[in-house]
């Protein structure tokens, strides 16, 4: 029934894909290009209709990043299966490539579904978009179907083997599925687990600071995050990745280091906290909840300066 309306079969898996759910869109393009070869009128509905569907699926992130800013990304971060995928690694190549990252993110993991949302926080204007969006939304669909047509004598002879093994195929490839997602939620789990035995609370670092006991901060956000939220841990020092080793020889070794970020599962300061370890400073952890715990727990927020943000 679906290799008959494959053109719409898999227009409906790349929508569902970057509405959120977890189905594999490549895949299917790989398979429509297979169904539909020899059928120049099906292969061309389908890279049609596969590029409309990955706009129309972007354009509901697109809308709520514009509407509700940082909230939606740190929702999309959170249900994330990969807890390497954070914001962060969007925001940065946003920074180096601009919107030309709408193109690209469909090729990198953890990127394609952050960067609908950013794109609506940081204000790109709508055609803009759109045109790279659906120029992204494109080329992926041009590979995977191109992809199917070359290989289609093997990916028929694959789905004629699944057809022949009947309920049996279809049990088993439900069963790798689960056990992927299970693997993938494992993994997250044991991430996490790692994280909080090396964390401090904000309570804690609260009263360090208050005992005068002058913790350094670094705030570990990307300049893009900084310049969307406008606050900062107060007297927190605003740190890139790319020069982490020149504020390393402005760190005293006798005191404590907390790096905070604005990911949920603190994946970036986490990252953070081992490489200052790795360099010599021992006395550093990452902060729980990053600066949303902070602000959550009624604690005062400065401002971002001009200074503070590059």
């Amino acid at each position: 029934m679906f290799a008959e309306h494959a053109a719409l079969t898999t227009a409906a898996v790349v929508l569902a894909h970057q509405l959120g759910i977890p189905v594999p869109a490549f895949p299917a393009l790989i398979w429509g290009g297979a169904v539909a070869y020899g059928e120049p009128g099906e292969l061309a509905a389908a890279f049609i209709l596969a590029t409309l569907a990955n706009t129309l699926g972007d354009l509901p992130w697109y809308w709520a990043g514009q509407r509700y800013g940082y909230r939606v990304l740190k929702l999309v971060c959170r249900l994330t299966l990969s807890p390497d995928s954070c914001v962060r690694q969007t925001e940065s190549v946003f920074e180096r490539r601009g919107p030309v990252m709408l193109i690209v993110a469909r090729f990198v993991p953890g990127l394609g579904t952050v960067a609908p949302p950013l794109a609506g926080a940081l204000r790109l204007d709508l055609a803009r978009f759109v045109l790279y969006d659906t120029a992204g939304g494109a080329l992926r669909a041009a590979l995977g179907i191109g992809l199917g047509v070359a290989f289609h004598e093997q990916i028929d002879a694959l789905l004629a083997m699944l057809a022949s093994l009947g309920t049996d195929a279809a049990v088993t490839l439900g069963v790798l599925v689960v056990l992927y997602v299970a693997y993938r939620f494992a993994q997250r789990w044991l991430f996490l687990r790692s994280l909080r035995a090396a964390r401090i609370g904000v309570q804690e670092l609260y009263d360090m600071m208050t005992r005068g006991e002058d913790p350094v901060v670094l705030d570990v956000r990307s300049r893009t995050n900084r310049k969307l939220d406008g606050r900062r841990i107060p007297g927190a020092r605003a740190v890139d990745l790319d020069a982490l080793e020149r504020t390393l020889g402005d760190i005293p070794r006798d005191r404590d280091v907390v790096v905070y970020c604005a990911c949920p599962n603190e994946a970036t300061a986490a990252k953070v906290a081992l490489k200052l370890r790795a360099r010599g400073l021992r006395r550093v952890r990452p902060l729980a909840g990053g600066i949303d715990a902070w602000a959550s727990a009624g604690l005062a927020l400065a401002p971002i300066t001009e200074e503070a943000a590059t």
